[in-house]
């Protein structure tokens, strides 16, 4: 029980942040540049209250994964200009779930049997179900489509940067308390020469550190459940957070048009989910 709480605590952090992000306002360079400060801040704190061994490798993997972070979450703000926050959560969501998944099964051969192999496939059908859904556009706007294409874009080079940030730690074992530290540092370094050009040096970078430590808790939770209910259930438990955004984006984000939107975006995150739990069945 108490993983499947921690798992919830990283789904409702994670959940927040791009809809808290959107609140607090500014643009995607200096959102995530406050969000890279408050996650070092975060990882100060722990690594001091811990004192985790850091060897080199964990130094080096932890400080290319933090990279790699950064630029999922730059281009995963960036996309919100372009879908908003209703649409981008869900359609991230499933595109990292997929692609965790794919790794996991070809990578490190998670799926051993024809059962996990056939809920595998029935949870990826779900996910690709929902990401359509929500993406869906309901006008016939040459520059609506337009947008929505060049969202889509961001967000496939804001999965590329997500997924390889998971994937490399599981890659070589990294330790999760020991990468928190070599992590942020990363991501701090590549947030600043992300943004750098752009000048993000304002006060939304200073309110977005909140949001860096809402990411950081969702990240400590999902740590610390992954030794008590797994990886595949705690991965997927804390991707089920998106109804948070999805909401907020729909109804405090005035980011709804219409009845029949609302319906089909929040049929979309139904089936983001059941496809999340499902991945999550695979593993028993």
């Amino acid at each position: 029980m108490t993983g499947i709480l921690l798992a919830i605590l990283a789904a409702v952090s994670w959940g927040s942040i791009v809809f808290v992000s959107n609140k607090l306002g500014g643009d995607e360079n200096s959102q995530t540049l406050g969000t890279t400060v408050g996650a070092l801040v975060f990882a100060i704190v722990v690594y001091i209250y811990k004192m985790p061994e850091l060897s080199t490798v964990t130094w080096a993997v932890g400080f290319v994964s933090g990279l790699l972070w950064c630029i999922g979450q730059k281009n995963q703000f960036g996309a919100v200009r372009y879908l908003g926050v209703a649409k981008t959560a869900p359609i991230s969501t499933g595109l990292q779930l997929i692609g965790t998944t794919f790794f996991g099964v070809f990578i490190f051969k998670e799926w051993q049997t024809t059962t996990s192999i056939v809920i595998g496939l029935a949870g990826l059908a779900c996910i690709i179900i929902g990401a359509l859904l929500t993406s869906l556009n309901q006008g016939d706007d040459k520059g609506q489509k337009k947008s929505q294409k060049e969202g889509l874009l961001i967000l496939l080079f804001s999965t590329v940067g997500f997924v390889t940030y998971v994937v490399l730690i599981r890659r070589f074992n990294i330790d999760g308390w020991a990468a928190i530290l070599p992590q942020a540092i990363g991501m701090v370094t590549g947030a600043f020469f992300i943004t750098i050009r752009d000048k993000p040096y304002n006060k939304y970078a200073i309110r977005n550190i909140l949001t860096g430590l809402i990411w950081s808790t969702g990240n400590l939770g999902l740590l610390l459940a992954l030794p008590k209910i797994g990886v595949a259930t705690s991965f997927s438990i804390s991707q089920t957070g998106i109804v948070i955004s999805t909401i907020g984006g729909l109804f405090f984000l005035n980011e709804r048009k219409s009845k029949k939107q609302v319906w089909i975006v929040l049929l979309g995150c139904l089936f983001i989910i059941i496809g999340g739990v499902l991945l999550g069945l695979t593993k028993r």
